[in-house]
């Protein structure tokens, strides 16, 4: 399939001292000069495809968007969308259903009928801008997996804002109840993990006292309306009474339960990052005063990135066949952690964010094999505004996908599918770069002083559900984009 480009044309202005004058003039009105590019996308324009076509899609109220969870409930297929906070020009968006401005939240959306998806119901996160307010992080368990959960009910884990985590009963998704807030304010939150076979809840908070603003409460949550906390965890030297260097906060992690008996948390974002391995039952069942020798001591392998990479997204693969050591008496197969990171600056005003494959089949020894990025000159992506680089990746470990194809999130560059079937030679194999609307908003940086800003996608999130669809959210309030595998890729899903 042909890649669509977009060309703009030049403005012809007639009087070099006049568009001077009037250029001053706007600029000092609007505080911001919205620039052009050749790469610049276009209202009305196609989007950008390879082997993935569009099937479906929600704006989202205008909401940003950070984390997409889809959860398959009865009969039917829910979508859990964590937002980021509002903007200046629109701190709280209007919600049709309520008739009422509402700070952003948790959009709740039926995508039983992916081509017509259905917005359900709204709830309200915490006042503040961006990353200031909302309720970013969603994450949904039915009562009859978990121990001790009503079995005719589902529930719904979330932070509200930097302030506070949340469980909802959500057995109705347009009827949303709260059940359980903690106790206490924080000092952030970011993307925690729920068992729900187990109930076990690893939430991203920053407790007071302790030397981040991010580390790790863990949680019996087994009867979602009567939490029970179990301890703080992070890495040494970021708790409470530490001296020297701090190490960069925690971004999230992702559990292979009780069964798979290892936690991978990601410590970094997009700088000095650290993927550490735990055991899971020495976490939960060792000694919980947090000193520097009971922190370390669940802990059994860590990679220790560069300085200019971080480690947001941790996601384990283990057991996986490599067709090219089939026939090797050992190792034929590995356990493989894809680490993404994530992308913060505008423009390429930092080092390229990319993920990275590391194989921790010798979890004291994890060495990095390959990794993926994007070529920068395959889209002119530095010139089309907002951030270029990875984000995150897909979550799910439905049997569709997993192992075989992953999803990142790509900002300006959309989604990316990635054949990771051999993870030492990750290979693109497909992408779906969504068009702009009128709602999607500008990104600036500063040139010789002043705002310069370009509207572009930025594909923020990605999940899939175990039918096959591709669910990506966009961070400049553009919506959520519901797609599917097209051509070869789509044949290589189902093998």
């Amino acid at each position: 399939m042909r890649r669509n480009r977009f060309q703009s044309k030049s403005q012809i202005c007639i009087g070099t001292c006049v568009a001077v004058i009037l250029g001053a003039i706007l600029g000092a009105i609007l505080g911001a000069i919205v620039t052009t590019s050749a790469a610049e996308q276009k209202i009305g324009a196609p989007p950008e495809a390879m082997n993935m076509r569009l099937v479906g899609y929600d704006d989202l109220q205008g909401r940003s968007a950070y984390q997409p969870t889809i959860h398959h409930q009865g009969d039917r297929y829910i979508a859990y969308i964590g937002h980021h906070g509002g903007t200046p020009e629109t701190p709280k968006p209007l919600n049709p259903l309520t008739g009422q401005p509402e700070f952003n939240g948790t959009s709740i959306v039926d995508v039983t009928d992916p081509a017509h998806p259905q917005y359900l119901a709204h709830i309200p996160g915490t006042p503040g801008n961006y990353e200031e307010g909302g309720a970013q992080m969603t994450r949904v368990c039915d009562g009859r997996t978990l121990p001790k959960g009503d079995p005719s009910k589902t529930y719904l884990l979330r932070v509200f804002g930097g302030k506070s985590h949340q469980i909802y009963d959500v057995t109705d998704p347009a009827k949303p109840a709260l059940i359980w807030q903690r106790d206490g304010e924080l000092n952030d939150t970011h993307k925690s993990f729920w068992e729900c076979d187990s109930g076990i809840a690893y939430l991203v908070s920053g407790v007071p006292g302790w030397r981040v603003n991010r580390m790790t409460e863990v949680y019996d949550m087994s009867d979602p309306a009567q939490p029970v906390k179990i301890r703080d965890f992070g890495l040494g030297g970021q708790q409470p009474g530490a001296n020297g260097p701090i190490p960069e906060q925690l971004h999230g992690m992702i559990s292979l339960g009780s069964q798979g008996n290892r936690i991978y948390f990601g410590y970094g974002t997009n700088k000095n990052g650290i993927m550490q391995i735990v055991d899971r039952d020495k976490l939960i069942h060792g000694p919980k005063e947090p000193t520097a020798e009971n922190l370390l001591y669940p802990e059994v392998g860590r990679l220790v990135m560069t300085p200019f990479n971080g480690a947001h997204t941790t996601f384990p693969m283990p057991k996986m066949p490599i067709a090219e050591f089939a026939k090797d008496a050992v190792g034929a197969e590995r356990d493989i952690v894809m680490i993404v990171d994530e992308e913060i600056r505008n423009a390429c005003e930092e080092p390229q964010q990319m993920a990275w494959f590391v194989d921790v089949t010798i979890e004291a020894h994890p060495m990095v094999i390959s990794n993926f990025q994007v070529p920068e000159a395959s889209g002119d992506f530095c010139s089309r505004g907002g951030r270029f680089g990875t984000h995150a990746s897909n979550e799910s470990m439905a049997p569709v996908f997993y192992k075989k194809v992953a999803f990142l999130s790509y900002f300006n560059a959309g989604v990316r599918a990635v054949d990771v079937r051999d993870p030492y030679h990750p290979k693109e194999i497909g992408y779906f770069i969504p068009a702009i609307t009128a709602v999607t908003d500008k990104r600036c940086i500063k040139v010789n002083g002043q705002d310069s800003c370009k509207v572009a996608i930025q594909t923020n999130n990605v999940e899939t559900d175990d039918r096959g669809y591709i669910y990506i959210v966009d961070r400049a309030n553009t919506g959520m984009h519901i797609l599917e595998l097209t051509g070869e890729a789509s044949a290589l899903a189902t093998h």
